[in-house]
Parts: C-alpha cells; sequence; structure tokens
C-alpha cells in the first residue's frame, strides 16, 4: 500500500481518527506524517499512552494536592522504595505493593480517566445472560435490604418475588 498523500513512497503509519462518530483512516508514509504533524511512535516528540498518564500524573502534582497534607516526595511504597514523583515521571509501578502505597492517589487519576474506580468488564454472550441475571439479583437484594429497612413491605415483596424469578431462570440456564 503506498502513501495517500504523496503516493510514491510505501505507507509505513496507519492512522485511525474518529472525529464526531466518523472514522477516517490514513496510510501515509513517515516523511508525509512528519509534514502534516502527526506523531510517530518511537520518534522523540511521538505520544504514547504514557505520555498520557505523566501529563495526568503532573497536572495532579502541579496541582498541589497533596494526601491530608503530605508532600508527593514522601509518599513511598514501602517494599520497593519507588516514590510517587518517581512513578508519575515513569508511569510504571515498581511492584505490586504499589498499588495500595498509592492508592489515595489513583483514584481520582482512574476517575478522571475511565469516568469509575470499578472494573465491570466485559461479558461473554454464552454466559453473559447467566451473569447479568447474578448482577441484577444481587442488586435486587441490595434494593430488597433497603425497602426493609424503610418497612416499605410491599415493594420489598415485589423484589423478593422479582429475585425468586430470576433464580428460577439462572436454574433453568
Amino acid at each position: 500500500m503506498f502513501c495517500q498523500e504523496c503516493g510514491k513512497k510505501p505507507a509505513t503509519l496507519h492512522f485511525t481518527k474518529i472525529i464526531n462518530g466518523e472514522k477516517t483512516e490514513f496510510h501515509i508514509c513517515e516523511s508525509c506524517a512528519r509534514e502534516k504533524g502527526e506523531s510517530i511512535p518511537g520518534a522523540p516528540n511521538s505520544f504514547s499512552i504514557h505520555s498520557l498518564l505523566s501529563g495526568l500524573l503532573d497536572f495532579e502534582h502541579l496541582s498541589g494536592s497533596g494526601i491530608a497534607g503530605i508532600k508527593q516526595e514522601t509518599l513511598r511504597c514501602e517494599e520497593c522504595g519507588l516514590t510517587y514523583t518517581q512513578f508519575s515521571k515513569i508511569g510504571r509501578f515498581g511492584c505490586s505493593n504499589c498499588y495500595q502505597a498509592f492508592a489515595d492517589k489513583l483514584d481520582p487519576l482512574l476517575k478522571r480517566v475511565h469516568s469509575s474506580t470499578v472494573h465491570s468488564g466485559k461479558i461473554p454472550k454464552r454466559s453473559g445472560g447467566q451473569i447479568q441475571c447474578k448482577r441484577e439479583i444481587e442488586q435486587l437484594r441490595r434494593d430488597l435490604q433497603a425497602k426493609i429497612e424503610h418497612e416499605e413491605f410491599e415493594s420489598a415483596a415485589q423484589l423478593r418475588d422479582r429475585i425468586r424469578e430470576l433464580e428460577r431462570q439462572i436454574a433453568d440456564l
């Protein structure tokens, strides 16, 4: 495949841009990409996921939001000795204990990046019906408990019946 810009050199970079829901694919050579100002993976000024995380971490660092008055420099993993400042520069943890050591700083970061701090994952189609029923039952049980605490017994009975119905569906699957 040749470059869509110059039509002479082989296309070595393939971009997909989605703007307002419209997907556009570009296949261009390295020199045309530089002329257009596109970032080239591996090049000195290229953009990566590490750049994104570092930018978010630096934004938080610059805002001066320390945890309960603790400075970023003193926030350190007990296991590997990595500081939060070092993590924000390299974008990787030193060990699995870093998740707990920097937990207070990670929750706001994950919320900004993913809009949530809870991973819900994808549900496989083959077993999806059963998993969705189980999740609905869990939610209904929480709702049932709240209705009982507020002494809304008629609503609680309806929820109980719905839970039993879903449990029967799971048994039939």
